[in-house]
């Protein structure tokens, strides 16, 4: 019976403090800062955080370019990210001066903010 109270316990403690060890999910773009009128260029969203399980991982990323909404990933608790870091490629073609912005979420602790990149069209 003590053993039982101590192990729930320990469970109890464990599940109180894995929301002080957790964070927002965080993103951070590269992309080329120019790049010549009607050429496709590859931006990656990296995206970090701490927490991959079925009860807390990251929700969604989204990517937008020039406010349009140009990638989405939605995870759940049966198909998350591979892990806490994780990336993500988009192919985007270029024929103007574009803002990219990405956002990812946590299912719990929301997110860090967004992230913004620009890409500048070389003369």
């Amino acid at each position: 019976m003590r053993i039982r109270a101590i192990l729930g316990l320990g469970l109890l403690l464990a599940t109180l403090a894995l929301p002080l060890l957790a964070n927002k999910s965080a993103v951070s773009i590269e992309a080329p800062a120019t790049a010549k009128a009607g050429e496709e260029v590859t931006i990656i969203i990296n995206v970090s955080h701490r927490g991959n399980s079925s009860l807390h991982h990251t929700k969604r990323l989204l990517v937008l370019a020039n406010g349009q909404e140009i990638a989405r990933w939605n995870f759940s608790s049966g198909h998350r990210p591979e892990a806490e870091n994780f990336s993500r490629e988009v192919k985007l073609k270029i024929e103007a001066e574009t803002e990219i912005v990405a956002e990812a979420t946590c299912n719990l602790h929301g997110s860090a903010g967004p992230a913004s990149a620009r890409i500048k069209i070389a003369e």
